[in-house]
């Protein structure tokens, strides 16, 4: 597929300032150019509904929808749009899982604003966009088999809760975050245990820290 001579780039990000500081960057490139913004998944839907887009830059949090599950209805609703999930969170945690459900790569925020650019131009050509630790993260899956270590088998709204608990975070903050019930979270949680057998928080969070799920 060739390059594309006008890359029509949707950001969704709950965050204004990190919002404007990605079309600061991408400005510099006139090939470019941001035609939609949105600050929830709700938003994103239906922007990419009204209009036509060839890349959405996404986070992984969303305020009302986690972004791994924004990632599979946008695919589901337009499969030839191309998605760059950018987040804060280390590749460890959601890189693999992010291309697995259909992104064309993953970039930590920190990652140089010559490194955004190059993944986007990359992945609207069709490719993917993979770094040497989402290479070898791949790799190694593969090596081992698929769904080897317990939390490969978790669902994406099961793994975000095992994070935000081995974080350190109560249920009723997780479900605050991620606008659920707290029975819903108590719910993710028992049976995140259950998939994993492991007994409680104590031994979810070594297991977390132990695999470079949490800092």
């Amino acid at each position: 597929m060739q390059a594309k001579e006008i890359i029509r780039i949707l950001i969704v990000d709950d965050h204004a300032i990190v919002r404007e500081g990605l079309k600061q960057i991408l400005s510099d490139d006139e090939k470019l150019v941001v035609q939609g913004e949105a600050e929830t998944a709700a938003e994103a839907i239906r922007l990419t509904r009204d209009k036509d887009f060839d890349l959405v830059l996404l986070d992984i949090s969303l305020p009302d929808r986690n972004g791994l599950e924004l990632l599979e209805a946008l695919k589901k609703a337009h499969p030839k749009l191309s998605v760059l999930m950018l987040s804060m969170y280390r590749e460890t945690q959601y890189a693999v899982r992010a291309i697995k459900s259909g992104a064309s790569g993953y970039l930590n925020k920190q990652s140089a604003p010559d490194q955004l650019v190059s993944a986007i131009k990359q992945v609207v050509t069709g490719r993917k966009y993979i770094t040497p630790s989402v290479a070898e993260a791949l790799a190694l899956e593969i090596s081992v088999g698929k769904d080897t270590l317990p939390h490969e088998s978790l669902s994406n709204r099961e793994f975000q809760t095992l994070c935000l608990l081995a974080s350190g975070k109560p249920v009723s903050a997780i479900a605050d975050k991620l606008s659920l019930s707290v029975k819903t979270v108590s719910m993710y949680r028992t049976r995140l245990l259950e998939k994993m057998h492991l007994k409680n928080n104590a031994e979810l969070t070594h297991y977390a820290i132990r695999h470079g799920l949490v800092e």
